[in-house]
């Protein structure tokens, strides 16, 4: 085990260290508990390091950060699948006119309503306001699917400015899609395009329902030439099954299929609607499918049912907040009338956002990105039965402190990197001029 006792305080790019001070370490892979101090390395590629004795000479380093973790825990943070930072702005918004009465028309009167109302400041707030919520929810990497059909030009580097700013990693994509017209799908395409050029990222398609065949060709072309792969919807309704059956005379994971789409940095979201067949081919392929139970359930599209899909299901909440815990907690209670799920296949679909991040060589999720949590439990607490204190004890609320990239970006519940106060001010105003121009 790698001792820090003869480690520089200062990483090679000047950056001060973390020491967590007694703390109990959580190994999130094997569970087991470790009373221990831990140096946190800086950077995307620093290390957690572990003392040989008490490091107490350490503590007296002015370039040392010192966090004070007696009688709290300390594990690895946490991290979104799908979500969506387009709807950071919708919360209390006024309601459409007419009720939706299925999913298609949640989609034109809500939700396409509202990424034509967006522009890049009011793409700006709403990313800042996501990176803060994830923040202080413990999640410290984001997989997000962006739309703003008339605001495509530099969203996402904004996004990703905005991520970063607070201290969020990120994987982002823009949602391509026809159904605005060529010209802005066109552009949707050369947004990736030069985003890839510069960060790391996917290349976002809506839904099958609103790709072309000629946009799904280029799509899958740039993901392939540049390394990625794709991101999208599929299958979250019925509807968009029976569009592809209806124009293509194929179901959309064999149109996939057929497209070279299921790469292994492919994710597909929800796959709600998938026969046995198609279930066979995404079990046999490298790509990933991402759970949002809270958004089907709200949109009542149907449930989500792991059979057939194989190992690779990771969790998303599709826009609906930024508590992984708490999709968590919903993939479980809701799965056991429609999924088979348990203890642990909760936690490792919980976790699995990781490992496709690490098995596809992404950067920003080093395990010295880590939560602090402070959670006095009137029960025993250990590895035998973490499984059980993850879903009915721990909650986001114990989330004290949070590291990412071997920096502390919250501190005793406050995100330290940017003013929040003065950010919600600014979001409140963008939220009435979206809101208006929604109208």
């Amino acid at each position: 085990m790698k001792s820090y006792k003869n480690i520089s305080p200062i990483d090679p790019d000047g950056n001060p260290m973390i020491f967590l001070k007694n703390g109990t370490y959580i190994d999130w892979q094997t569970l087991e508990f470790r009373n221990t101090d831990i140096l946190v390395e800086a950077g995307p590629d620093g290390k957690i390091l572990y003392p040989e004795d008490s490091g107490s000479g350490f503590l007296a380093n002015p370039n040392i950060a010192v966090v004070d973790c007696s009688g709290k825990y300390i594990i690895k943070s946490f991290a979104n699948g799908h979500h969506h930072v387009y709807s950071a702005l919708s919360r209390g918004m006024p309601p459409p006119k007419k009720n939706p009465a299925n999913f298609q028309e949640i989609l034109h009167s809500i939700w396409w309503a509202l990424d034509k109302a967006l522009d890049l400041e009011a793409i700006r707030l709403s990313a800042l306001v996501t990176a803060i919520a994830c923040a202080k929810n413990g999640v410290t990497f984001v997989i997000d699917h962006h739309a703003s059909p008339f605001a495509v030009d530099g969203s996402l580097e904004i996004i990703a400015r905005a991520f970063d700013e607070v201290g969020i990693n990120h994987l982002l994509c823009y949602e391509i899609s026809d159904r605005d017209g060529e010209e802005i799908a066109r552009k949707g395409l050369d947004e990736t395009a030069g985003y890839l050029s510069q960060w790391q990222g996917l290349v976002g398609l809506h839904a099958s329902f609103t790709i072309s065949d000629a946009t799904l060709k280029r799509s899958v072309e740039l993901a392939s030439g540049s390394g990625s792969g794709i991101h999208i919807h599929v299958a979250e309704d019925l509807s968009d099954q029976e569009h592809c059956l209806s124009h293509y005379k194929m179901r959309i994971i064999e149109r996939l299929t057929y497209a070279g789409a299921l790469v292994p940095k492919t994710i597909l979201a929800h796959c709600l609607h998938l026969n046995e067949q198609e279930r066979k081919i995404v079990s046999g392929a490298p790509s990933w499918v991402v759970e949002n139970m809270e958004s089907n359930l709200n949109n009542a599209v149907g449930f989500f049912n792991s059979e057939g899909l194989g190992p690779n299901i990771m969790l998303g909440t599709d826009g609906m907040h930024s508590d992984m815990i708490q999709s968590a907690k919903s993939a479980f209670f809701a799965g056991h009338n429609f999924d088979r799920i348990d203890y642990p296949e909760t936690y490792r679909r919980f976790r699995n956002v990781h490992n496709y991040l690490n098995s596809n060589g992404f950067k920003g999720d080093g395990e010295n990105n880590l939560v602090i949590l402070d959670y006095p439990s009137p029960t025993p607490f250990n590895q035998s039965n973490f499984l059980g204190h993850f879903l009915f004890g721990i909650e986001s609320k114990q989330v004290t402190h949070v590291i990412s990239n071997g920096s502390l970006i919250v501190k005793d519940k406050e995100v330290v990197t940017v003013d929040e106060t003065d950010i919600l001010g600014e979001a409140r105003i963008q939220a009435k001029r979206l809101w208006n121009r929604m109208k």
